[in-house]
């Protein structure tokens, strides 16, 4: 009883404090040079929400190579994952989003801050050039995370994958590591207004390699391998639609 009756003090509060966070970590990011540094406070802000917020967060599996250019891939459940990876990938990862963000005021504006690759969710011949792009980032070192459903909806389950995250690896033969996020979905599903008190955990499975420019048939044997390693483990119904 009393539970129930604390918990919209509960969510008023992580509401007010992630506010504080994103506008302390907006005002920030646009005033400090260099990537890295910019990324650094991304990561350190969205740690720091987690702590006050008295959310815990559990790992499973090898912790992510910093030094390794790779593509990570996770499921999407909640308007917390982006921050949950933020705060769990190394600082030299940047997010492959869809390109209709890069026109979002504000927050498009904050994502080139934090050095984000947009890409073409749809058409796998247009991803060529983004491929080509995103070859030159892991050249340098870096690696990329992306939400291959594109969204999340209110009903649990794992939705479609696009192809963009898989069609960039394949042409710059990066292996994906597959990421599977538990209970963002339980702390603010996407039609609550209120976040609940909760715990998260992050569950990280084998690298999948791939066949440089192994065309179509390649992006497929991936995308659905990788899909398959996040459902054994997020204990959701496939929602697949499309082929």
């Amino acid at each position: 009883m009393i539970r129930k009756l604390l918990q919209p003090i509960y969510g008023l509060y992580l509401w007010v404090l992630l506010l504080f966070c994103v506008v302390l970590t907006t005002l920030t990011l646009l005033l400090t040079p260099g990537l890295s540094r910019r990324r650094n406070v991304a990561r350190h802000s969205a740690r720091l929400l987690f702590r006050l917020a008295g959310i815990k967060v559990q790992t499973r599996g090898e912790p992510v190579d910093a030094t390794r250019a790779c593509i990570v891939v996770s499921n999407h459940a909640s308007y917390l994952d982006g921050i949950i990876l933020t705060a769990f990938l190394p600082p030299n990862f940047s997010f492959l989003v869809k390109r209709e963000m890069r026109s979002v005021p504000i927050g498009g504006l904050l994502l080139r801050r934090l050095g984000t690759e947009f890409v073409e969710r749809f058409d796998f011949r247009r991803g060529a050039a983004d491929a080509r792009r995103i070859i030159r980032t892991a050249g340098t070192g870096q690696g990329l995370a992306a939400f291959p459903e594109g969204t999340f909806r209110p009903e649990p389950g794992l939705g479609h994958f696009y192809p963009g995250a898989f069609n960039a690896a394949v042409r710059a033969g990066l292996p994906v590591i597959p990421i599977t996020l538990l209970g963002s979905r339980e702390i603010l599903p996407a039609e609550q207004l209120l976040p609940v008190p909760g715990k998260l955990e992050i569950i990280v499975h084998p690298a999948i390699s791939c066949v440089q420019n192994g065309g179509r048939s390649e992006m497929i044997r991936i995308r659905d391998a990788a899909r398959a390693s996040i459902l054994t483990a997020l204990n959701e119904p496939d929602r697949k639609t499309r082929l």
